[in-house]
């Protein structure tokens, strides 16, 4: 098992811990030629990086992206592997010092012990929802590359906490606090935030990603659907527990003469099953959600036990977003371009 590699055709490897020097990734695959700029890449970090509105982690990290190798000229070079680095410039390793020998609840602290032996890291190491910072900056090439193709992917929150969307906006969503798709709401999911921050705890949310723009016929029958792969993709986030395309789980409760989207001479007329069908794309709009869970770094006290099994207490200091689902998004966004992207890589003929 290779855990830092991801892909066949886009091969991505991440790279770097949330308290070490830097964060990076390696792309190889994409194309000669493709224009590919650091301004670019720089704005899709910006749209997931803290510090950013009282809703998210106060840690100021500026999240500036270096290109290594692979660009010159602000295009992709022959066959070189596409290298970025990311700085970290504002680790505060000392919040961690009361938790060196403590797992904190929710987190990979004790299931990395139990494999490696390894005492809890600074800001959780690997397993830190930092090294997505990676992912999107990957996920910024794929953006590119799809681009050519007409394939896109945005995302926002459809649910943060109780507050539901019932509006899909998703240009409003990119300027609100909390990328939330109903600008009437908005106020009511801030508060929701609000009252769990001031109270040290924190909330989930549902993120809804919406991909435009695939032809009919992207993916491949039974091991290779693409929603099978999404699914992967989107799992590998660290605090997302479920996932579903199109209506979804609501589907299970209804008559298959309702949940059948009916067929029209250009395919499907409405959107229930998500844009996939027998796990090919349709032509419509790729539809997935996303549930996130609430952020497992509270400050209220938590019962756990340390390294050496003794049961103790903890109270969890540092920064920490009230809610991680506004900053999954645009990873969900990067998950789901990098699968893309490398269905638009696989050889002619073989795309199912």
């Amino acid at each position: 098992m290779f855990g830092n590699l991801f892909g066949k055709n886009l091969r991505v490897m991440t790279f770097g811990e949330s308290h070490g020097q830097a964060l990076g990734v390696t792309v190889d695959g994409l194309p000669a030629g493709l224009p590919l700029s650091l301004e670019l890449i720089q704005k899709d970090m910006d749209r997931r990086r803290p510090g950013t509105s009282p809703f998210v982690s106060p840690r100021k990290e500026p999240d500036r992206v270096e290109i290594l190798s692979g660009v010159a000229s602000d295009l992709t070079t022959n066959g070189a592997p596409i290298c970025l680095l990311i700085r970290n410039t504002q680790a505060r390793s000392q919040d961690y010092d009361g938790l060196r020998d403590k797992f904190r609840p929710g987190h990979a602290d004790w299931t990395y012990f139990q494999k490696y032996g390894i005492p809890p890291q600074s800001g959780g190491g690997r397993a830190s929802g930092r090294e997505t910072a990676a992912r999107v900056a990957a996920g910024a090439l794929a953006r590119a590359f799809l681009a050519t193709r007409g394939v896109t992917a945005r995302a926002a929150l459809r649910a943060v906490g109780t507050v539901w969307a019932v509006q899909t906006d998703f240009e409003s969503a990119e300027n609100d606090p909390l990328r939330f798709l109903d600008p009437l709401l908005s106020p009511s999911a801030q508060a929701e935030v609000t009252r769990a921050k001031e109270a040290g705890d924190s909330v989930g949310g549902v993120v809804e990603l919406s991909a435009p723009g695939l032809p009919p016929g992207w993916g491949a029958p039974v091991f290779g659907k693409i929603e099978a792969l999404l699914g992967g993709a989107f799992f590998s986030i660290g605090a997302v527990r479920a996932v579903e395309f199109g209506e979804g789980l609501s589907l299970a409760s209804k008559l298959g003469s309702e949940a059948n989207d009916p067929l029209g001479p250009q395919g499907p007329l409405t959107n229930a099953h998500g844009g996939v069908l027998g796990g090919l794309s349709t032509g419509l709009p790729l539809v997935a959600r996303l549930f996130v869970r609430p952020t497992p770094s509270v400050s209220l006290p938590q019962e756990t036990v340390n390294s050496r099994g003794e049961k103790v207490s903890l109270r969890i200091e540092g920064r920490h977003d009230p809610c991680l689902a506004p900053r999954a998004a645009p990873v969900a966004e990067a998950m789901a371009l990098l699968v893309l992207a490398d269905l638009a890589l696989e050889p002619p003929g073989k795309m199912g």
